[in-house]
């Protein structure tokens, strides 16, 4: 029996996997986002308010996103990107 072979993660020259798009972000519902310092041992985040987040275009990856953050409290240059997805809906109507 053949084995199954395994998704392949496009990624970057530098490792890093390639992300989705702001605009496939924002087709699922989420406007902001969430900025997490790269050093786990500082563990620093924050959260960018959807009116921040809406002056970048659709068209910008979250992966080129990551390398342009700089810590505020450690200092250190890259970020973890995630999306600030509304709280979910189940069983209100």
């Amino acid at each position: 029996m053949p084995r199954p072979t395994g998704r392949i993660t496009p990624a970057l020259p530098d490792g890093r996997p390639v992300k989705i798009t702001l605009g496939q972000m924002r087709e699922t519902g989420a406007r902001g986002v969430i900025v997490f310092c790269e050093d786990y041992r500082c563990s620093h985040n924050v959260k960018l308010a959807p009116d921040v987040v809406d002056q970048w275009p659709d068209e910008l990856r979250i992966s080129d996103l990551e390398p342009r953050f700089v810590c505020g409290v450690c200092g250190r240059r890259g970020a973890i990107v995630r999306s600030d997805d509304p709280p979910p809906r189940m069983g209100t109507g």
